[in-house]
């Protein structure tokens, strides 16, 4: 599999000089005709059937798209294979070259590839919408390497591939087998590097043409930012920009090198050069490690990335730094030299000009006491732009038995238009003796030199400043460390500040899973792999937007509002009329049904009818025949706005008294004023915490297919939902339908995690109304940043507090007063509200979910751990809403746990570190969960399904659960061939349908195992029951013998099967009732490290336990646990949501500037914990093991009650706030140095800013004069 082709044949394809431009892809020929210059190899892949290639952001940023491309290097002499993605590459730019995707490394029919095998076996593909890229990054890595890659390999090149679903363990662990395991048994090979003579390059002439090499920035420009550019002109290939030359005084590297071939030359520089002349290589070789994925380096080029001239660019502030020399060219071929230093004039401008281009790069090799060193801090550790980067060079010479600076070069990025020196900080350090008395005063000139306004695009300018400082403070730190032991210096650096300087190894991640297998029947308890894992490591595996569409489709793109709140003055929409492709244009007056949508209360308009109430509000929809063209439709619509007051904030909407309606809700337990008053209390704090939303972040972007039937009079869609119901419901009203003239499918779907419970519904409807009107069939699929701004996120919190405890640290008293940000629509918000009232308490007898204990152990100097253990229920604890407390395992897991992480010493272990370590700090927490288990609206608690058996003995399943990577098709699949004492692969699920299983609840709440495992039970019993009496007659050798001979009786082998959650119910008049079914419990471990300058952290270790009583698929849940957790360790310290509000003055009032993965992060595999260890609870449940035979309906549905099973999906999210309460145990030790003790305020997320500003030191203080100072943060 792969490619087909040997070295041979591939340069007899480069020599071959065909005239027609040719590409090979899977080993097949094609001709690529004209007019494709404005394709991406993406596009022209899935317009050929090859649609395991994903479109997950369309910005380089995700690693779904990834595919392998082979060529002969004509450099080198090699057939090079790389990994890119093929959403930013032009397709004419891989012209000649093979392309392979993931359908040409394996497949099903023919069998798969051990990478795909391996890991579909390892339980690494959850939704499946992420793998196609992994394998390939995967394998584009194996065909590349010379020798077996180490593990520290694999986990690096996989640093340009996202998943929100698996937690990254399982992909390691399936590809760590592919790993060399004993490197003495491989050498290092030489590069094949030599000379070669300048040769000047062609002097044809198009004035307008931008030129390109990876694509990697124009791409977004053209994509993300709608820049147009009539030519580009490919330079890739180009002999001259390619050159890589060791000489004497430097190396010489071509404009056009791609960063990872530069990555491969500074290694052996290194190897071959005395090391004080590569100082400044080896700071490039660091800077690289961080600088974007596998994929982008492969492609993106030197010259590229310097004459972008982007404000942050990593490289450009160490070119300059490093005294780096640019050769020009202009079209004569008359050439010149610029410093790097005087290389940029502006933002995005350079010294070229429109008849010039760069050549090269010629950087000089170091002096003998010359040092040059690289620092960025970013929101990610790797693969994102920087927040700010610097490079810095100081050459020491010896006078008079001292050592002065003979000169220096101190340059910062994210901190001006384009990367700036601090001249007047180089004027003073030249001459002056290399000592702490040099560093005092460079600080206070520094401080003044790069010079920060307070409405800096960007923000975080206090951070930022104090990055300034912070980064030249290393640098001092790390010169004096490379001068140790010179003669006559006499700066040393204390051993507890060498943790300054110390640069971070990732080492490669340990995981461990720890659970009993309880096997019932023939699947029930097993662990079994995902049903689709196959096909999804193959690309086989259909997502909505795979469908292929029927003919005279058309494309839908929505038209957004630009304002937060306005009143719609004139629509003018001739431009777009006039649009190349045009179809149809639809706004509220169209809508033939009812323009008012909502799951609850409708009100929302489908489409704004006179008033926008936020930014990304739609006003209307174009169609036309691409996908391009519709969206280029779309943003000729001009729309006139008068704009209005807008609330922007929860603290605007308190202020100005926004509300939503009916929305107060309020539950009592005990007097709280009283015991307040009542002197009962020892102490008594008040306070605020605010919690940052989330972006759901599933892979998939919404997506949406829909057509008529039989004339018009029917409507059927496949659509990417957790809600099929809820887009039927919704089509079927703006449609002015009746509902069972609408249909929705749902084959699965790339991620959802809540995202595409609602917010997908509209969508749907919006491209409903022009294929209804129409009578076409119609697509939408959103891109990245419009799916991320119209959809919503996870709400953001403000919490109000005032609590009173005992000076033992028992909670007798909270008055707790909970706001979120619902936005402009009620929608799911008022439920989401409910469920934060529900659970404020987590495990404690008071509620206090957000504070967690935390101050309050402050104030009585007693640690969190014990603070929590005083307050925790226990089993028969009536809660705050009236309900018992039932098979409480809490002590159980909490104390199996403490002994298990050996909490003790790790704590001890923590605090001897951090006596050792001023610049370095660890932390440890340890925090409990408890999550109740239902919808909190009683009859959303039901579920059906339809099972069916057939002659030969195989049972297909429908139920009104969706499929989105949690394994809920597997595990309802088990449950059916545990019923019939079958094996599994004899049960089929094919997908979700409205017309099988009506009004079916959304998958969410964690609770669609219970539901539909029950409901696809109880038909099962009915078709046992029937079967009963002649498989009593006969002893039948088989099912399917036994389906037979039904079949021949005329027994019915169908059945319709429900299940409905017993024993709930909550009445909000008195606020007392019992929501949930039972409640899921488990604790969570966390030991991390910060880097108090800078704000870094990584989570050394995480150990995570929860009770989940029978699994129905132990390695489906510990995946689920993962996954969870991990993301969940996105929400509390790295995922910062940032709009235009008061505390982003910087940004367009209400607009998202958070919109995609180059300035949204979610955790990548590198921000995985080292050691990750997951169990289950064992001997949890209460059942008695029972062969599956004969059994009757209620010893069988005792297997997903709460006795015995409990769910595990939402669960082990709020256990990586155990990260969280690390962090901030890593802080007061840092805060401690400073003789900072005392209670002090951490948002959630602990972002790099908050964590760096909360270590006040000497280079925080000239910016923030209060040691409770609060990062701004859009709530």
């Amino acid at each position: 599999m792969g490619s087909l082709m040997t070295e041979s044949e591939m340069d007899r394809v480069e020599e071959s000089g065909a005239k027609e431009p040719i590409l090979y892809v899977n080993g097949v020929r094609r001709v690529l005709p004209d007019g494709l210059a404005h394709l991406t190899l993406l596009e022209y892949l899935r317009d050929i059937g090859l649609t395991g290639t994903k479109l997950g952001c369309g910005e380089g940023g995700c690693g779904a798209c990834t595919v392998m491309i082979s060529y002969f290097d004509q450099n080198s002499k090699k057939c090079v294979h790389l990994a890119i993605n093929a959403c930013l590459a032009p397709l004419y730019s891989v012209e000649g070259m093979h392309v392979i995707t993931v359908e040409g490394v394996g497949n099903r029919r023919y069998g798969l590839h051990p990478i795909q095998e391996s890991l579909a076996l390892s339980h690494g593909s959850q939704c499946g919408f992420c793998t196609p890229g992994f394998i390939m990054s995967m394998y584009a890595l194996l065909r590349s390497s010379d020798k077996l890659p180490s593990k520290e390999d694999i986990e690096e090149n996989l640093a340009g591939n996202l998943c929100r679903c698996t937690g990254y363990r399982p992909i390691v662990d399936a590809f760590r087998v592919f790993a060399r395991t004993n490197d003495a048994l491989y050498t290092n090979e030489s590069s094949g590097l030599s000379s070669s003579e300048f040769v000047c390059p062609s002097t044809g002439q198009i004035p307008d043409a931008k030129l390109v090499v990876g694509n990697t920035e124009v791409g977004i420009e053209t994509r993300l930012k709608s820049f147009h550019y009539p030519v580009l002109i490919h330079v890739a290939h180009v002999p001259e920009l390619n050159q890589l030359i060791i000489k004497d005084e430097g190396l010489e590297i071509g404009a056009a090198v791609k960063l990872s071939e530069l990555v491969k030359v500074l290694k052996v520089v290194l190897d071959q050069r005395s090391s004080f002349q590569t100082s400044s290589c080896r700071s490039i070789l660091e800077q690289l490690k961080w600088f974007a994925g596998t994929q982008i380096r492969n492609v993106a080029s030197v010259g590229g990335n310097i004459c972008t001239a982007s404000p942050i660019s990593d490289l450009n502030p160490l070119w300059m730094a490093a005294g780096a020399r640019f050769k020009i060219s202009d079209c004569r071929g008359i050439t010149r030299a610029c410093p790097a230093e005087n290389f940029f004039l502006g933002y995005r401008k350079v010294d070229l000009a429109s008849n010039e281009i760069l050549l090269s790069v010629f950087l000089p090799w170091n002096s003998k006491n010359e040092f040059v060193k690289e620092f960025k801090q970013a929101h990610r550790r790797d693969d994102d732009i920087a927040i700010v980067n610097a490079g810095m060079r100081v050459c020491l010479e010896e006078k008079d038995q001292k050592w002065v600076v003979s000169d220096a070069s101190i340059v910062y990025g994210g901190v001006a238009p384009y990367s700036v020196s601090a001249n007047e900080t180089k004027k003073f350090l030249i001459g002056k003796h290399w000592n702490k008395e040099m560093l005092q005063g460079a600080l206070k000139v520094l401080e003044k030199d790069i010079v920060l306004k307070e409405d800096a695009p960007g923000g975080m300018v206090e951070f930022r400043k104090s990055l300034i400082l912070s980064f030249f403070f290393k640098f001092f730190l790390w010169v004096c460390h490379q001068m140790d032991g010179v003669a006559s210096f006499d700066e040393t650096v204390p051993a507890s500040h060498l943790s300054a300087i110390k640069s971070f190894q990732h080492p490669s991640v340990i995981g461990s899973q720890d659970y009993e297998i309880v096997k019932h029947g023939s699947a029930v308890g097993a662990p079994e792999v995902h049903l689709s894992s196959r096909l999804q490591v193959t690309g086989e595996a259909e997502y909505t937007d795979d469908v292929p569409m029927p003919p005279n489709s058309l494309h839908a793109a929505l038209i957004l509002s630009k304002k937060p709140h306005a009143r719609i003055l004139e629509i003018d929409d001739v431009a777009a009329k006039s649009s190349p492709g045009f179809a149809g244009i639809f706004f509220a007056k169209d809508v033939p049904g009812t323009n008012k949508i909502g799951p609850i209360v409708a009100d929302e308009e489908l489409f704004a009818s006179g008033i926008v109430t936020c930014v990304g509000q739609v006003i209307g929809v174009v169609v036309a025949d691409t996908h391009e063209n519709a969206k280029h439709a779309a943003r000729k619509v001009h729309i006139q706005y008068e704009e209005l007051p807008a609330v922007l904030s929860i603290e605007d909407a308190i202020e100005s008294n926004s509300f939503h309606p009916n929305t107060e809700k309020c539950m009592r337990e005990g007097d709280v004023e009283h015991c307040f008053l009542s002197g009962q209390c020892d102490k008594i704090v008040e306070g605020e915490v605010r919690v940052g939303g989330q972006e759901h972040f599933y892979l998939e972007p919404n997506s949406t297919l829909i057509w008529t039937t039989d004339g018009g009079n029917e409507v059927h869609m496949i659509s990417s939902t957790q809600a099929p119901q809820k887009h039927q419901k919704y089509v079927a009203n703006v449609l002015g339908l009746p509902m069972s003239k609408v249909v929705c499918k749902t084959k699965r779907i790339g991620g959802g995690f809540g995202g595409k419970e609602t917010r997908s519904a509209f969508v749907a409807a919006a491209a409903a109304i022009p294929s209804y009107l129409l009578n076409r069939p119609v697509k939408i699929t959103l891109d990245r940043d419009i799916d991320m701004i119209v959809t919503g996120q996870r709400h953001s919190f403000l919490g109000k507090y005032k609590v009173g405890f005992t000076k033992d640290g028992k909670i007798l008293a909270l008055d707790l007063e909970i706001f979120n940000n619902a936005g402009n629509s009620l929608d799911l918000s008022l439920a989401v509200l409910e469920r934060a009232m529900f659970h404020s308490d987590n495990v404690y007898e008071i509620p206090n979910v957000r504070i967690k204990g935390k101050r309050i152990s402050m104030e009585v100097q007693k640690s969190p751990e014990e603070i929590r253990e005083i307050n925790f229920q226990r089993e028969g604890s009536v809660l705050h809403y009236g309900q018992q407390i039932e098979h409480c395992t809490l002590e159980r897991l909490w104390n199996g746990l403490k002994a298990s992480c050996d909490f003790l010493s790790a704590r001890k272990e923590v605090e001897q570190f951090n006596l050792q370590n001023r610049w370095k700090k660890r932390g440890v927490a340890i925090v409990p969960t408890k999550f109740g288990i239902s919808f909190t609206a009683k009859f959303m608690n039901q579920a059906g399904a339809l099972v069916q058996v057939y002659t030969d003995g195989t049972v297909l399943v429908t139920h009104g659960g969706v499929e989105m990577g949690q394994g809920l098709h597997t595990k309802v699949a088990q449950v059916a061939a545990s019923s019939f004492n079958i094996p599994l692969s004899s049960v089929f699920i094919s997908e979700t349908s409205t017309d099988k299983v009506p009004n079916a609840s959304p998958t969410a709440a964690s609770a669609s195992s219970d539901l539909y495992g029950a409901a696809v039970l109880d038909a099962c019993e009915q078709i046992k029951a029937r079967m009963e009496p002649m498989a009593s007659k006969h002893n039948f050798g088989s099912f399917a013998e036994l389906a037979y001979a039904c079949y021949m009786e005329r027994i019915d082998l169908s059945a319709h099967g429900f299940y409905k959650t017993p024993d709930i119910g909550f009445d909000w008049a008195t606020g007392k009732g019992v929501p949930f079914r039972y409640f899921t419990y488990g604790a969570a471990f966390a030991e991390v490290e910060i880097d108090t300058l800078m704000g870094d952290f990584h989570t050394r270790r995480a150990d995570v336990i929860l009770d989940l009583g029978f699994s129905l698929n132990p390695a489906i849940d510990v995946g689920q646990i993962e996954g969870a957790f991990v993301q969940g360790l996105g929400w509390v310290a790295l995922e910062e949501l940032k709009w235009g509000d008061a505390a982003h003055k910087w940004l367009p009032p209400g607009c998202l500037y958070t919109c995609g993965p180059g300035t949204y992060k979610i955790p990548s595999i590198n921000d995985v914990p080292f050691k990750f260890s997951v169990s289950l609870l064992k001997n949890a449940g209460k059942w008695n093991i029972f062969s599956m035979n004969n059994v009757s309906f209620d010893r069988m549905l005792q297997m997903i009650r709460p006795s015995t099973h409990r769910s595990s999906g939402e669960p082990p999210f709020f256990l990586a706030s155990a990260v969280f309460f690390a962090i901030k145990d890593a802080i007061i030790a840092a805060r401690a140095e400073e003789g900072l003790t005392g209670w002090f305020p951490l948002d959630n997320p602990a972002t790099p800013e908050r964590i760096r500003m909360a270590c006040i030191d000497d280079f925080t203080k000239p910016f923030v004069d209060d040691s409770h100072f609060r990062p701004k943060l859009s709530v």
